[in-house]
């Protein structure tokens, strides 16, 4: 049969066909490959690499940052600009949304090398056996994974990563590690079926053997992959911050559209200025926009990203910054994340279900001796859990031992304790009851306390010990042999108790994950910030549970991914049994809810949900293929490195908001002043380059915003940007700046008498750039103000005053105005001062 190159991917493929079906499909057979056979192949599938996101360029680096809503709205009012030769404003917008992108560009440049610097091989070599030419001998080898091709047969053995999706041909107590694939925590029993039941003679790339041994056919490799399939998952669409950032958008757009033709119109109608007013309008446009918004919000969250990478914790995509402060719910998986992935003693009782220490005692004599005579590569980690705790063994020698074998689900070990020889078997609660010998009643009542200790939420094992006479002994061994030579399980002998159900149960051992250390403290802080969490995962309900309450975690209602929907979504704390896909879909549904949601994992399982999320997270040591999807890299494990990042885009996010909300109510009082000024004055209240050259002055002042303190209250709770809470801000304190630029209309011309052009457009100029500093300071959060606030408010002040003084006033259209103007000017921007600090005060109480 010729070998088809999608043959692994096909329905019926090697996961429904037989071992024959499966190597006559594949065009191989347990021998191997040949050389030539596996060269050809290569070069035909290419490696086998997890297929990596390509480098972006500077050049589409630059073209995706100009996508940013703010960016394209500065970009066409440029080019209005342009058309009407307004070069200075046009110019100024090229500058502010070239400084913009650049800075975007560096900052994500960045992130992407120090992701690509996390990058690791799933595993680095495999045992293949290959033979040199046909009808030739197949001979074992270590080769680089890369190397590997469909068709190849491989090793596994203990501690090995497996390097490609595999088709067990044979097995021996083979158990492994899927965690990162499907979310389980415990080992799983992998078989060698002839016919396929389940998916248990599968293993995954990605996973790692924990016990046993096996040889395998490779069925897939590379981007054929479970593990690769995760960069197939579908994209999350818009977050939480592109979401604001289009709200608010919108609101510029329908203003800067309105604003111009109502200028021309009343430029019109009251003065017989038509087109002559085009440039003041535009200007009048350009002066409601926030034209250093991009440079702001890039700079804001470039800082923050750059003060988290002193922490190890890296942001790959700058706009997750926000949407990390913004996070109300946060959604993480159990294993790996708020356990240590190694379970941990919690009690050993009776068949009655009352504490009894002998159980302890002979499940660690079990283990000790299984681990002493079996030398596995890397041991059990539930034995290492019971020596921990064991007591003294009692000068027990250990005879042989059988390691776990998932066939069976018991280990068994034979040791000589007092003179006699004494079975002992630990494993699975009904594979240790239906080998003893017991009533009926005794059985049942024996399986209700396992059960009990079960839905209490711990992984239970039972312990059982028979007499052994020494022929049964030798007779074992000699079946032992056998059993090691064949590769499988040979059964017993016959009088063994373990075989014949003459088994004495002595209790049960109770294990649950040991917690994180520092899981506890982090969730408590998290909580604190106002954020509802949700753990997801592939475990029992009742583990789930048990978990989050010794973690302190408010448990509430616990549900099955089965029984999922919006209402049991929002009021769930554990939502247990969940498949990657569960996992995405209580994602989508909880940000259908209106949540923005961040998600927190480490495993292949965990990729489809953080596409899902607003904001993906997950630690350094997480698979490839979930650092590739995550926005957020932490340093490690350590759950406190979340708040960290989300203090940083709170602080960031907090910024931002009062840049607009400052930049915006100041712009929009600004320009209804200038219009209704323009009504009753027979000139323009400003000239075009007047308006142009106090913007500027304003908005690279404002850049200190970036760089300002955050205030406590921003810092309590879920914080982003709220296009409907923005525009409530801007509407009343713009109505108040408003009547501000309108009372200093009023005293330069009725009080001070201004009655020319040029002193008009000097004192209006000065008072709009002294209230401007004004508001930076007063219409802020309340909290410490920092230096370079300051610095710039100063400096505003500064410019406002000393410009009309100077040789650059004439060519602006600026003189200089009598010291009793400036004063009465000073005194407006004092009382206005004054309303803002205690009408801002009251709001934030």
């Amino acid at each position: 049969m010729v070998w088809a190159p999608d043959a692994p991917t096909r329905a019926g493929g090697p996961a429904t066909l037989s071992q024959l079906q499966t190597l006559r499909l594949l065009d191989t057979g347990p021998r191997g490959l040949t050389e030539a056979q596996a060269e050809a192949r290569l070069l035909e599938r290419g490696e086998n690499t997890i297929p990596a996101q390509r480098p972006v360029s500077w050049p589409r680096r630059l073209a995706r940052s100009l996508r940013d809503p703010f960016t394209m709205t500065l970009l066409a009012l440029g080019l209005v600009s342009a058309a009407i030769t307004s070069w200075g404003t046009a110019g100024v917008i090229v500058l502010l949304v070239a400084a913009s992108c650049l800075l975007r560009s560096n900052g994500e440049f960045r992130a992407d090398r120090s992701t690509a610097a996390l990058r690791r091989l799933v595993a680095t070599t495999a045992t293949v056996r290959r033979r040199s030419r046909d009808g030739g001998e197949p001979r074992e080898r270590e080769i680089p994974v890369d190397q590997l091709v469909p068709g190849d047969v491989i090793k596994l053995g203990p501690g090995d990563l497996v390097p490609a999706d595999v088709r067990l041909l044979r097995a021996a107590g083979l158990t492994v590690h899927q965690a990162a694939l499907t979310g389980e925590s415990a080992p799983v029993p992998k078989r060698a079926r002839d016919l396929p039941e389940g998916d248990d003679h599968l293993c995954w790339q990605g996973s790692s053997v924990a016990s046993g041994s096996a040889l395998a056919v490779v069925t897939a490799t590379g981007g054929g992959t479970l593990f690769a399939g995760a960069h197939h998952a579908p994209a999350r669409g818009r977050s939480a911050f592109d979401q604001s950032v289009n709200g608010i958008s919108w609101i510029l757009v329908r203003l800067m559209l309105v604003i111009p033709p109502v200028a021309l119109v009343a430029g019109a109608v009251l003065r017989g200025k038509g087109l002559e007013a085009l440039p003041f309008a535009v200007a009048v446009a350009v002066g409601l926009t926030p034209e250093m918004l991009p440079v702001v919000v890039t700079t804001a969250l470039a800082r923050g990203a750059a003060l988290l990478a002193h922490r190890g914790v890296i942001v790959k995509r700058l706009p997750a910054l926000h949407d990390v402060g913004a996070i109300d719910v946060l959604c993480m998986d159990k294993t790996g994340t708020l356990t240590r992935d190694r379970p941990v003693l919690s009690a050993s009782v009776g068949p009655g279900g009352a504490p009894d220490p002998e159980v302890l005692r002979w499940a660690a004599v079990n283990s000790f001796w299984t681990l002493h005579l079996t030398d596995p590569p890397i041991p059990d980690p539930l034995d290492e859990a019971i020596l921990e705790c064991a007591p003294d063994l009692g000068g027990t020698e250990g005879l042989e031992a059988t390691p776990f074998d998932p066939a069976q689900r018991l280990s068994r070990a034979v040791v000589r304790d007092g003179g006699a020889n004494v079975v002992v078997v630990k494993g699975a609660v009904e594979a240790v009851l239906g080998r003893c010998a017991m009533s009926p009643g005794d059985r049942l009542r024996a399986g209700e306390v396992a059960r009990a200790l079960a839905e209490a939420g711990a992984r239970v094992l039972a312990v059982a010990v028979a007499d052994q006479h020494a022929d049964q002994h030798a007779e074992h061994s000699a079946d032992q042999h056998a059993e090691h030579s064949a590769g499988h399980s040979a059964g017993h002998s016959p009088g063994d108790p373990v075989a014949e159900g003459g088994l004495r149960l002595t209790g049960f051992l109770t294990l649950v994950d040991e917690p994180s250390p520092d899981a506890a403290a982090a969730l408590a802080l998290l909580a604190r910030r106002g954020i509802a969490l949700k753990v997801l995962t592939g475990d029992h309900p009742a583990t789930a549970a048990r978990t989050c309450r010794e973690l302190g975690l408010d448990v509430g209602a616990v549900i099955e991914a089965a029984d999922l929907t919006p209402a049991a979504a929002e009021r769930a704390t554990v939502i247990a049994r969940c498949t990657p896909d569960d996992k995405a879909r209580v994602v989508r549904v909880l940000r259908e809810a209106g949540h923005t949601v961040g998600f927190l994992g480490d495993g292949v399982n965990d990729s489809p949900a953080m596409r899902a999320a607003d904001v993906g997270i997950c630690p350094r040591a997480a698979v490839d293929v979930t650092r590739e999807t995550a926005d957020v890299v932490l340093a490690g494990k350590d759950l406190s490195a979340i708040d960290h990042a989300i203090v940083a885009g709170r602080r960031s996010t907090g910024n931002i908001v009062t840049y607009l909300r400052i930049a915006l109510s100041s712009n929009l009082g600004n320009v209804i002043a200038m219009l209704a000024a323009g009504l009753a004055l027979p000139f323009l209240p400003m000239l075009p380059v007047q308006v142009l050259l106090q913007n500027v002055c304003f908005d690279v002042a404002q850049l200190a915003f970036a760089f300002d303190r955050a205030a406590p209250a921003v810092l309590r709770g879920p914080f982003g940007l709220r296009p409907r809470g923005i525009l409530g801000f801007i509407a009343g304190f713009g109505a108040l700046n408003a009547g501000v630029d309108l009372a200093t209309f009023t005293v330069l011309t009725q009080v001070v008498g201004v009655v020319d052009e040029r002193s008009f457009h000097t004192g209006w100029f000065i008072e709009n750039l002294l209230t401007q500093a004004v508001i930076m300071l007063l219409l802020r959060p309340v909290a410490p103000v920092s230096p370079p606030l300051w610095l710039a408010a100063g400096s505003l002040a500064a410019i406002a005053l000393l410009l009309p003084l100077s040789p650059l006033a004439a060519p602006v259209g600026l003189t200089a105005l009598s010291v009793t103007s400036c004063l009465w000017l000073a005194l407006v921007a004092v009382l206005y001062g004054g309303v803002l600090a205690v009408l801002n005060r009251r709001r934030q109480l």
